[in-house]
């Protein structure tokens, strides 16, 4: 093989690999289809047959990141939040036929109508007029396609991003390097157009943010982290606009360390963050002692 086309197959790899961490795992089994199909009740959440409370009047939809699923994304967070009171739900979204165990590649505006769909769902079940949206990585800037461009503001109460990939992603600079290697960024579009999506600079980021990152009508939250290594830089992850509020995770908790994997998975301090987002009339600070909350 010629040495450039080592350097093409040696790059396409790093990008693939690299990206593959905007969510923990992969999923064990084959999901059904999300718009057609819910997920299995899984340790609380998931439950069709749960009603909001007047304590906590709006279910609660995750949506999960790349590479990640409704399970395994939430093992931490969903159980949280069921334990606090929320009706909890959660869809598998980005499929691509014949890849069964991986999520969040298809095209990231198909992936919007599949939530579109969802909210739907999960809206005619609980009999609520509206949904909050708690997304990680990509599930934190998808959303924002659907309150834009497919009515999803007007079932949407907020949307709280944890470390998202708002403006796009330069990989910590690996994209700027796609120019150099011919037959490297048509691979990743035709292959895998969710991660094509999501670079910084995109068709689908510029579109997505033209005329403002916000709107009407809906709070947006984001959390982040100074130690994300796939969406950087890490402040491109903040949003600008009315009803924004952007939080540094370290602001609340100089000692957390958590990177973008561990911030949407497993980190507590950043969970008592999106119940406050989630609830701000209760909110209590967030602190390092948040982990035992």
């Amino acid at each position: 093989m010629l040495p450039w086309k080592h350097a093409v197959r040696a790059l396409s790899v790093l990008l693939l690999t690299a990206a593959a961490t905007l969510a923990p795992t992969a999923a064990s089994a084959a999901p059904e289809r999300a718009e057609t199909v819910a997920a299995a009740p899984h340790r609380g959440w998931n439950d069709f047959s749960c009603k909001p409370s007047a304590a906590h009047p709006r279910p609660v939809v995750l949506v999960h990141g790349t590479f990640g699923n409704s399970v395994d994304n939430w093992l931490g967070l969903a159980p949280y939040l069921v334990d606090r009171g929320y009706c909890v739900f959660s869809l598998d979204y980005g499929q691509l036929p014949g890849v069964p165990f991986f999520h969040g590649l298809g095209p990231v505006e198909a992936s919007a109508g599949q939530l579109a769909t969802y909210v739907d769902r999960v809206l005619a079940a609980t009999g609520a007029p509206e949904v909050d949206l708690v997304g990680h990585s990509q599930g934190g800037m998808m959303p924002r396609w659907y309150l834009k461009f497919l009515g999803g503001a007007d079932k949407v109460n907020a949307l709280v991003g944890i470390a998202p990939n708002s403006h796009g992603t330069t990989l910590l600079g690996l994209t700027k390097l796609l120019p150099y290697f011919p037959g490297v960024e048509d691979l990743i579009s035709a292959g895998t157009p969710g991660l094509a999506d999501q670079v910084a600079g995109s068709p689908f980021v510029t579109k997505l943010n033209q005329g403002g990152d916000t709107v009407p009508g809906v709070r947006y939250h984001v959390i982040a982290t100074r130690y994300d290594e796939v969406v950087t830089p890490y402040r491109s992850q903040f949003l600008s606009g009315p009803n924004v509020t952007n939080v540094l995770i370290q602001d609340k908790c100089a000692l957390d360390l958590s990177e973008h994997v561990a911030i949407g998975t497993v980190d507590r301090v950043t969970f008592h963050e999106v119940a406050n987002a989630l609830d701000p009339a209760r909110a209590t600070p967030t602190t390092c002692l948040s982990v035992i909350g």
